[in-house]
């Protein structure tokens, strides 16, 4: 007897998942451990594999649609075996957003509007519309009729053609070619102000850009073409689940300026040794990312009140630190977890970060990557970013943000004036499961460890 392949649940927050693309095509064999699909969660893509053997007889449904966890997607059994389908709804997408608002009034009166009245707005409309387009047509016919100077005869230069009609006419009175303009509207449609600018500057000598590019040297272009985009299944789970966290969470915000200078010491001296190893120990750096991320886990393990979720009727107080790493998506933002970091050494968690950020990058996080942390670090220093403060990921109770290092004018033990390196962080807290003191604590204990990175290495 066929089986069905139901739409797994791949991570602890996800209700509905999206076929990205099948693998396998029906009539194909497949054994046990065969990846048959690509399945966008609200976290990441990931690949479905199947524990049956066989063939795929049946793709239940197309790629690009998105059902409800636990809806059969495919069938696989014997060859030639028939099966039958049961009906599968796929999850209904948002619908378009109408040009105006209607105000409540008026939605009230449209829907006690009886059927024979709505005919005849249509009717009406459809006559308005009729003739607003004969008086188009007509404008048209009299501009072209006044444009002397600019002859379009031949109906493959009106296709190609985009303009607007005010620009049109202003072409005309000004003896202006359009043909000779890129446009800096849509699809290269040419406005009034690009008329204007070729009066001003004259038609630019450089060649012309390819069709649909941003023409942004004239004045009023715009900085990208008008489009909607499509929210993905993991962009808009992201933005509820941040919804969620800034308005069900109370954030309480702490700083503290770290002296960087110790930490990069002791980086370049421990990557120019790593250097010269041979592989597998040596070839690689350690980063600024991979010591705070140490730091903190020695951290939580110093004030442990910090590493821990607030669970409603009571707080859980985690025996291990597992850290999420932000890492920016093509999509948004995920955060995948590096288990037990408080054991693990600089190398360790160096390796893991690259190959997590790799693959979350890539799409190939496993479900339970994506779940189950118990504290969370997101750094934008790499974009020069000083200092932000982050929103909690729950069920986590605190976020560590990370900025760049800066390098600036200080005074030092003896009063001098010297050149330092520093470096900002930002605690962002759940004030239901940390207090504001506890989380002073650990910035201090972290802040220690920055200063004297050797401890680290203890």
């Amino acid at each position: 007897m066929a089986t069905l392949i139901e739409m797994p649940k791949l991570s602890d927050t996800m209700t509905t998942g999206t076929l990205i693309n099948w693998l396998k095509t029906e009539g194909d064999p497949v054994s046990s451990g065969d990846m048959i699909a690509e399945i966008e969660t609200d976290k990441a893509t990931m690949e479905l594999e199947v524990f049956e053997d066989g063939f795929l007889l049946k793709q239940i449904i197309k790629a690009g649609a998105q059902v409800e966890v636990g809806a059969p997607i495919a069938a696989i059994g014997e060859k030639g075996e028939k099966v039958e389908l049961p009906e599968v709804k796929e999850v209904a997408k948002p619908a378009k957003r109408p040009p105006q608002k209607e105000n409540d009034t008026k939605v009230k009166e449209e829907k006690k509007a009886s059927s024979k009245e709505t005919e005849e707005a249509a009717q009406k409309s459809a006559e308005q519309a009729e003739i607003e387009k004969k008086e188009l047509v007509n404008t048209r016919e009299e501009t072209e009729k006044t444009a002397s100077p600019i002859k379009l005869t031949t109906s493959s230069t009106e296709k190609r053609l985009k303009i607007s009609p005010v620009a049109r006419k202003l072409a005309a009175e000004k003896g202006i070619n359009p043909e000779n303009i890129q446009g800096s509207g849509p699809d290269g449609r040419i406005l009034k102000a690009d008329i204007l600018s070729v009066e001003k500057n004259g038609i630019p000598t450089a060649s012309a850009p390819t069709q649909g590019a941003v023409a942004t040297s004239l004045p009023g272009a715009p900085i990208a073409e008008e489009a909607s985009v499509p929210v993905s299944t993991m962009r808009g789970v992201i933005a509820k689940r941040l919804v969620e966290s800034k308005t069900t969470v109370p954030h309480f915000y702490l700083e503290i300026e770290v002296d960087a200078t110790p930490l990069i010491t002791l980086r370049s001296e421990l990557n120019q040794r790593l250097t010269k190893l041979p592989p597998p120990q040596g070839g690689t750096k350690l980063s600024i990312t991979d010591f705070v991320i140490k730091a903190a886990s020695e951290a939580l393990r110093q004030v442990p009140a910090v590493n821990t979720s607030w669970m409603d009727d009571h707080i859980q107080q985690h025996s291990a630190v597992h850290m999420a790493v932000a890492v920016a998506v093509s999509d948004g933002l995920v955060t995948p977890k590096i288990e037990n970091t408080h054991l693990k050494t600089l190398r360790q968690i160096s390796s893991e970060v690259r190959d997590i950020a790799a693959r979350a990058k890539a799409k190939k996080l496993k479900p339970n990557e994506l779940s189950g942390s118990t504290f969370t670090i997101s750094t934008l220093g790499m974009f020069g970013i000083e200092n932000f403060f982050a929103i909690i990921n729950p069920p986590n109770a605190a976020i560590l943000a990370v900025g760049t290092i800066v390098k600036k004018p200080i005074v030092d033990a003896d009063d001098n004036i010297v050149v330092g390196h520093r470096m900002r962080l930002g605690l962002s807290g759940d004030h239901r499961a940390v207090d504001g003191a506890t989380g002073a604590r650990y910035l201090a204990a972290l802040k220690e460890l920055l200063e004297t990175p050797a401890l680290m290495l203890a």
